[in-house]
């Protein structure tokens, strides 16, 4: 395992329905730091994340999470994960299920309320999960995986569907948790204006890593101020390359 890693990812293979999904793809994420997962939709960015958290069956390679093999049992309560389909129970109020998950994992009451609050619902928290919008369902899922201050955070689209302030609000907490507090957040997203927002990017395409690299040095190897135009300088790079 790189030193100074949560995960390490080696020459990982994927394989769906006889067709390569991830091809090879080698990484590694620092601890404490927020790492963005770029890339189109169907780039293998969610299939990335299954192998990365355990539950993706692999042809080939090896993930190693916070020194153990992906998947293993004594990282369950170390690590948390929110898919982009909210994993909450939708006849349930929103404190109904962080009661319930707080259960599971053995958090207090009090934080309980510190993770509705840190998700922006303390004004909802009565409130039937069935009833909320996408997004609101969506932060009731990010604050179950909250609940026990896991070491490492694996959050899929985590933004999708969220008003501009509330998406500031939520890196802002994001920022909070791997700076202040040492956990290790790798998000995934579509949107490029989000890449800004982290230490370091995942740039890929088509079940392909094209490049590990910081926003700063994206811009400075590509010459493009805004990081949306860079990434698509990387992907004629690779296709450039691809076609020699």
């Amino acid at each position: 395992m790189e030193a100074g890693a949560a995960i390490t990812v080696e020459r990982l293979l994927v394989e769906r329905g006889g067709r390569e999904v991830l091809h090879e793809v080698s990484l590694s994420v620092a601890s404490g730091s927020v790492t963005g997962l770029l890339g189109p939709s169907g780039c293998g960015k969610s299939t990335l994340m299954r192998s990365i958290v355990g539950v993706q069956i692999v042809a080939a390679g090896r993930v190693i999470v916070l020194g153990q093999a992906a998947g293993a049992g004594d990282l369950r309560r170390r690590v948390g994960y929110v898919t982009q389909a909210p994993s909450v129970y939708s006849d349930l109020s929103i404190e109904e299920n962080l009661r319930y998950f707080a259960a599971i994992v053995g958090a207090s009451r009090e934080r309980i309320a510190e993770t509705i609050e840190t998700v922006g619902l303390s004004a909802r928290k009565g409130q039937v999960v069935g009833s909320l919008s996408g997004g609101e369902r969506s932060r009731v899922s990010l604050a179950t995986a909250l609940l026990n201050k896991p070491e490492l955070l694996v959050l899929d689209e985590p933004t999708v569907g969220l008003d501009p302030v509330l998406r500031a609000e939520l890196w802002a907490s994001f920022h909070e948790l791997a700076h202040d507090e040492g956990t290790t957040l790798l998000i995934s997203s579509h949107v490029m204006d989000e890449a800004s927002e982290c230490d370091s990017l995942l740039l890929m395409r088509d079940g392909a890593l094209l490049e590990q690299i910081t926003p700063d040095e994206l811009r400075a190897q590509t010459g493009k101020d805004d990081l949306g135009q860079a990434f698509l300088a990387v992907i004629e790079r690779a296709q450039r390359e691809a076609a020699a």
